[in-house]
């Protein structure tokens, strides 16, 4: 036998072995080449819109990626308050955060012009403007510091709450002590109401309420429900002061890790933040009514033009700032 001869055997044998172990590795299921298990924070309690849309998130980027992705989601502030979730999302350490408008702010400044005072009476204008030019620039933006937003959710619009009095007008306020979120437009709003304001992380504030460190908050009806704010608030004034998103994030760091996926991802994201939306406009009205019908709760009608009239200065402070033009450019998309 000569050599040739041995060396085409061997390489028969050989290319014979490899054929018969095909089927089984390309039968291997996708999984097993490349499983990536993400990590999702949210503040919002159980049952909150927020809560079900990150919770459908991850259902449906399993299915979507037909089980490569993984999400693992963290609510209730388990992670940390947003602020610090933001910062985790920018060191790679947390991959994705359905956060608030407030503490976004802190890294976009340009985020808390959607708060404008009574620039909005519903969600639906809003997150036109966002689905839009205005998101686009936003987007710019977060890229510029490593982060990809996947969309902006509904936190909706907002509301006082306080322990003392039935707030009605702007003169009522004066003198209670109010939290707000660390959003220097929030805090305008109420310092030109006449309030003192404090900050105190969401996961701290019915404690806080309850033990009289602050006489209220300002909150969506949601959030108030599904926290039982209203348990140790009994005034609910319909001030309808301002709207927020929830800005839905991921890291770039989180966005290469995925690969392939993204678009599967992306697609997902879509799919919760509707849901998220739906439940928001819903989840308000019904919350509302279940508020009125509740006689341990006092819903308080306001004197709308007394709250415009006494906050148009913060507008205009705003538009003076360094990326007012921004500011003034919101400002149009939602007076057109």
């Amino acid at each position: 036998m000569t050599d040739a001869t041995l060396i085409t055997r061997r390489g028969l044998l050989a290319g014979t072995a490899a054929l018969l172990a095909a089927p089984a590795i390309l039968s291997l299921p996708r999984r097993a080449y490349a499983a990536t298990t993400l990590t999702l924070g949210h503040g919002a309690a159980p049952g909150n819109p927020r809560t079900v849309a990150a919770d459908k998130l991850a259902e449906l980027v399993a299915q979507k990626t037909d089980g490569r992705i993984t999400i693992n989601v963290a609510g209730s502030e388990t992670l940390g308050s947003d602020a610090s979730m933001l910062t985790s999302l920018r060191t790679g350490a947390l991959d994705m955060t359905a956060n608030s408008q407030g503490a976004v702010s802190a890294l976009v400044p340009e985020m808390a012009a959607l708060g404008l005072p009574f620039l909005f009476e519903d969600s639906a204008k809003p997150i036109a403007i966002l689905d839009g030019p205005v998101g686009e620039a936003l987007a710019a933006k977060f890229e510029a510091i490593g982060i990809v937003p996947l969309g902006y959710w509904n936190n909706g619009i907002r509301h006082l709450t306080n322990s003392k009095v039935a707030v009605k007008s702007p003169a009522e306020i004066a003198g209670l002590k109010i939290r707000t979120p660390a959003d220097p437009m929030t805090i305008d709003i109420f310092q030109a109401l006449g309030a003192s304001t404090e900050q105190i992380a969401f996961g701290e504030l019915y404690v806080a309420l309850q033990q009289g460190v602050v006489d209220g908050q300002e909150n969506p009806l949601v959030n108030i429900a599904s926290s039982k704010l209203f348990e140790v608030n009994k005034f609910i004034s319909l001030t309808a002061h301002k709207w927020e998103s929830n800005p839905f994030l991921m890291s770039q760091i989180a966005m290469a890790r995925i690969g392939g996926d993204l678009d599967a991802v992306k697609e997902a994201a879509r799919e919760a933040g509707q849901l998220q939306r739906d439940l928001s406009e819903k989840g308000a009205a019904e919350t509302l009514a279940t508020f009125r019908s509740n006689p341990a709760i006092e819903v308080v009608e306001v004197d709308r033009t007394a709250f415009i009239e006494a906050t148009k200065p913060v507008a205009e402070a705003w538009k003076a700032k360094e990326f007012g033009s921004f500011v003034a450019d919101v400002e149009a998309a939602a007076r057109g």
